[in-house]
């Protein structure tokens, strides 16, 4: 049976919970477009996100390993993917649009510098006196200015409720660029889980990835209690048999913790705030979406485990610092002399009048590792060709 994109909204109208955000209610998009005859607008903007340049660049940006450190670890893209899906699996388990949380949760990195968070802290400290630099605004400047590829505007011209979602992506009131969606109100719910599924997600893969580079331990992890329940019900089908099924199972069974108490807090609050609609989402003024008391100390614990024992590993430390040098150089020969920089680049400052320190920024932001290595032997290394 054909289904055109005006059945699509009326499944949305029968099907979805009352707070849910129906694609026929966007607030539609900067630019007038006419709606496409089989999707609907949040559908339209999920797939012009994946064909997008800076979600393919992804691939080779860190998540917690540097990309050449080894195959086997997580990337920003695969990053990206885990957190969509378990964003789709808790907007479908309370009647959110999953379509339009998908669609948040594909974005929200799209602004990431590379070597990950070590990158964007660096960028941060060298454009301080530029404005500063903040993952989450470059991700909506990222759709909305720097990716090309229609004629009659500049970015992918996505709708108002996944912009919103993008920039109001966790501790948005004090972020300048989120003053032209009210920064006073809420985004809805769509938006908000995505900062919980991201969570989920690196948490319970940094885990898996920690354990296979040997910088985690069991002994480590069994401080966790989250950690210790989801490998007692992993040991008890696995038994003494395969460890790395074993530390899979465990892997499954803490996103599943995790996710399933998201859904039923989301479900609990909903109901005694007595929240019925979008509007009500919006007007709550604080976040409805959280972990329950029973969960959220454990996921706190296993964080600054994590935080303690992961991200301020030795080898983490030296990859944080090798990558802020490479940024730190890269950022201020530009600065220095921008015809360094290829010249579409450089058009983008003469064009758009826009301040130097910005655009090299931008091109910095969007950088692979790989290609920020690249360019930093090409710079530095006298027997490099450049």
């Amino acid at each position: 049976m054909l289904r055109n994109r005006q059945a699509l909204e009326e499944i949305e109208r029968r099907t979805l919970a009352p707070y849910a955000m129906l694609s026929s209610a966007s607030r539609g998009r900067r630019f007038p477009e006419p709606e496409h005859p089989m999707r609907t607008a949040f559908q339209r903007d999920r797939d012009r996100i994946i064909h997008s340049a800076a979600f393919r660049r992804l691939e080779y940006k860190t998540q917690v390993f540097v990309n050449h450190e080894g195959d086997y670890y997580r990337t920003r893209l695969t990053h990206t993917l885990e957190a969509a899906q378990i964003t789709r699996t808790v907007a479908r388990a309370i009647g959110l649009n999953s379509e339009l949380a998908e669609a948040v949760a594909l974005a929200h990195d799209l602004g990431h510098t590379p070597f990950g968070h070590a990158g964007e802290r660096f960028l941060n400290e060298l454009m301080k006196q530029y404005g500063g630099f903040d993952h989450n605004a470059q991700s909506l400047r990222t759709v909305d200015w720097i990716e090309i590829r229609y004629p009659n505007f500049r970015g992918l011209n996505l709708t108002f409720e996944v912009r919103e979602g993008i920039i109001k992506h966790s501790h948005f009131h004090d972020r300048p660029e989120a003053g032209e969606f009210d920064p006073a109100s809420w985004p809805c719910l769509e938006a908000q889980i995505v900062d919980l599924a991201d969570e989920i997600a690196y948490l319970a893969h940094d885990v898996d990835d920690g354990l296979k580079a040997q910088m985690l331990t069991i002994e480590d992890l069994n401080k966790s209690e989250l950690y210790r329940n989801a490998s007692a019900q992993a040991r008890a089908i696995v038994g003494n048999g395969d460890t790395k099924v074993a530390r899979y199972q465990t892997v499954i069974r803490m996103i599943d913790a995790m996710s399933t108490d998201l859904v039923t807090n989301i479900a609990a609050e909903l109901e005694r705030s007595s929240i019925t609609s979008v509007d009500d989402v919006r007007r709550a003024g604080r976040g409805l979406v959280s972990f329950s008391p029973e969960i959220a100390p454990q996921v706190a614990e296993l964080k600054e485990i994590m935080r303690q024992r992961l991200y301020r590993h030795y080898r983490v430390s030296r990859m944080t610092e090798k990558a802020g040098r490479v940024l730190a150089r890269l950022f201020e020969t530009y600065m220095a002399e921008p015809r360094q920089m290829p010249e579409h680049i450089l058009r983008r400052a003469e064009q758009d009048d826009e301040p130097i320190a910005r655009v090299v920024a931008d091109y910095v932001a969007g950088m692979t590792d790989r290609f920020a290595l690249d360019e930093y032997r090409k710079l530095f290394d006298h027997d490099e060709r450049v």
